[in-house]
């Protein structure tokens, strides 16, 4: 279920500070440390590199155009797949 259009998109206010003293005169271009996975990514994030909490570390999330309008937690997945059940000898030989 998406955000009511009338309430607008969610953005961490300290995120949009974060951003604001990188893209001001002298800011530094290191990565921003973030847990805010349910904030929409606006356009002024574009270029920005974060580090987006898993729940055990952070990924690396660089911000690009076509991202705008998503989610931050939506690049930085939470589960990772292992496989599937791989084939055995044991099995080839049953079919």
């Amino acid at each position: 279920m998406s955000r009511s259009s009338y309430k607008g998109p969610y953005l961490d206010a300290k995120l949009m500070q974060k951003v604001a003293a990188q893209k001001a005169p002298g800011g530094s271009k290191t990565p921003i440390k973030t847990w805010a996975r349910r904030c929409d990514i606006p356009p002024e994030f574009v270029g920005h590199t974060f580090l987006v909490h898993q729940g055990k570390n952070f990924i690396t999330v660089y911000v690009s155009e076509a991202m705008v309008g998503h989610k931050l937690g939506e690049f930085a997945p939470t589960r990772t797949f292992r496989s599937h059940g791989k084939m055995t000898e044991k099995s080839v030989a049953k079919t």
